[in-house]
């Protein structure tokens, strides 16, 4: 594998070709809900996840920002090299100057500072049913300019800065895939006894590390796609820092998830990162099917560690950031689940225009409609 080979895989969401598109849906798709039940399935499914995200982690559901200002640095960079921006706009006629208004690319970063307007202590914690808009993905099965997420964040102690904690978390989070995909098949017969697999009942927890050391000649997704044909649902801990190859596993923003604190992998050997993803592998699309991505917080030192690694010291000055270098926000644990993923999952869905109303390009449209799939418009 080459260098560029690397780089590229760094790169952002997405399959990035139509052809490539074409190659992967699959041409033999039967939907087994039509859209009006698809939906009546969709809202059980929602209110189930949301009602056990709040039951497991303690949550309570609020309201959560659609428009931030571009000065207040909570919006969600995505990632650390700059090129997936927020659609930006002026706000407020009748003003001078006007507000200089972003819509989210995810609540990551007002999510932490929300914990102190609700008053969460340790061990409480928030969940939002976030809206937002990513105008720099590809647009393909899986990815959308419209992104619908369950963001949540739950307030910590120190203690809990840990990779025993965050896996405990993890596993409430798999549980309530796990009943609700049950209710689902229950409620909606046609689901149950298909070619496609039931969840498993437990995730495999791996390090970023140990699975390079598997495949140490794969670049990234086909690292994710090799370690999902050995185990259908996964966890991969340490998104973020340098790995032994020199490389990422994937980037990470510098300013939410820890990525830096150093630990210990199941082998003994020297890992980093207090977060990660959960991935599963799609029968239906035949390919990795990111659900979710979440991790322990950075503190106020690993934040400005963090932002000295990606060169963004000079966002330190924000209002958010001096938050945390201040104290004044509390230490969290949080993470975003993709919502339409996870009903593309449950639902047996073949293309996110399934579940959800955006838009997109005709030629994706045109080879949806040859495979049978009917994207929502």
């Amino acid at each position: 594998m080459t260098v560029s080979d690397k780089v590229a895989d760094l790169a952002g969401p997405g399959i990035s070709t139509y052809e490539e598109v074409a190659k992967i849906l699959p041409t033999d798709y039967d939907p087994l809900l039509s859209p009006r039940q698809t939906m009546e399935a969709l809202y059980e499914a929602k209110r189930s996840i949301e009602d056990g995200l709040c039951r497991e982690l303690n949550l309570i559901m609020v309201q959560v920002p659609l428009i931030v200002s571009r000065e207040s640095g909570v919006n969600d960079m995505l990632d650390r090299d700059g090129s997936r921006t927020p659609v930006e706009f002026p706000a407020g006629l009748g003003i001078d100057p006007r507000i200089n208004a972003q819509l989210v690319q995810a609540a990551t970063k007002w999510k932490r500072m929300a914990l102190k307007t609700f008053d969460c202590q340790p061990g409480q914690g928030i969940n939002t049913d976030m809206r937002a808009v990513r105008k720099d993905y590809f647009l393909d099965h899986d990815h959308s300019s419209y992104v619908d997420q369950w963001d949540w964040e739950r307030v910590i102690t120190a203690a809990d800065r840990n990779l025993d904690y965050l896996t405990g978390t993890v596993k409430s989070i798999w549980k309530v895939f796990k009943e609700t995909e049950q209710m689902l098949l229950d409620k909606f017969p046609r689901l149950r006894g298909t070619q496609v697999p039931e969840l498993p009942d437990e995730l495999v927890f791996l390090h970023a590390e140990e699975i390079l050391e598997r495949y140490p000649d794969l670049p990234r997704k086909q690292r994710e796609t090799a370690i999902l044909q050995d185990h259908p649902a996964v966890f991969i801990y340490g998104i973020g820092w340098p790995l032994a190859d020199g490389y990422p596993h994937e980037m990470r923003a510098a300013d939410y998830d820890d990525w830096i604190t150093p630990g210990t992998s199941a082998a003994g050997k020297p890992v980093h990162g207090l977060n990660g993803d959960i991935l599963v592998w799609n029968t239906i699309t035949k390919r990795r099917h990111e659900l979710s991505s979440m991790g322990v917080r950075v503190t106020k030192q690993t934040l400005v560690q963090q932002m000295e690694m990606a060169g963004l010291q000079e966002d330190l000055k924000l209002p958010y950031h001096q938050a945390i270098l201040n104290d004044q926000i509390p230490l969290s644990i949080g993470g975003g689940i993709g919502q339409s993923r996870v009903m593309m999952l449950l639902l047996q869905k073949a293309h996110l225009g399934e579940v959800s109303v955006t838009i997109w390009p005709d030629q994706l449209k045109r080879i949806c409609a040859e495979r049978n799939i009917h994207v929502l418009e």
